[in-house]
């Protein structure tokens, strides 16, 4: 079963995510926070804190996702958060979309893949903002249109959405 979790910043996706876990997990986290932005290091080790101790945790970065969903173990329950932070870290916000799908689609196991839901928002302001945007919206589509349940998490609730 592949489920997409998708909601706004600080819509408690991450959360809902994780309780969908069960088993042997594999957290594939995409950002690795340097000491330049001490605020999302302060994200990351709150992530780190609330995970099970027994979760193998593999900090992919932007130019390893997709290596590390093919290395996970075929039956272990994967966990990849969050796109968001995958597009955002990558040259071009360019990443290998159609690879993320063909690992997620020859897995055994459960994956739940978390991301922003950026379309809800104010229309970008600059071309960065755009492309972000438009690069990870067509993401959440490409995955969203191959997984089994997609959710959509508003105030911590999640609403499950329907093909």
């Amino acid at each position: 079963m592949i489920t997409i979790v998708l909601g706004g910043a600080r819509s408690g996706k991450s959360a809902v995510a994780e309780g969908l876990c069960c088993g042997r997990v594999v957290y594939v986290a995409t950002y690795v926070p340097g000491e330049d932005d001490p605020d999302m290091a302060a994200r990351v080790a709150a992530h780190r804190a609330r995970r099970p101790a027994d979760w193998t945790t593999v900090e992919a970065g932007p130019l390893g996702v997709v290596g590390a969903v093919t290395e996970a173990g075929r039956w272990a329950t994967l966990l990849i958060d969050s796109l968001t932070t995958w597009v955002a870290g990558s040259p071009g916000f360019l990443v290998d979309g159609a690879g993320l799908v063909a690992a997620l689609a020859a897995r055994e196991g459960d994956a739940v893949v978390v991301s922003d839901e950026v379309g809800l928002g104010v229309h970008p302001s600059t071309e960065a903002g755009r492309r972000f945007r438009d690069r990870l919206g067509d993401l959440n589509q490409l995955v969203a249109g191959m997984a089994d349940e997609v959710l959509l998490v508003v105030a911590g609730r999640a609403l499950r959405l329907g093909p």
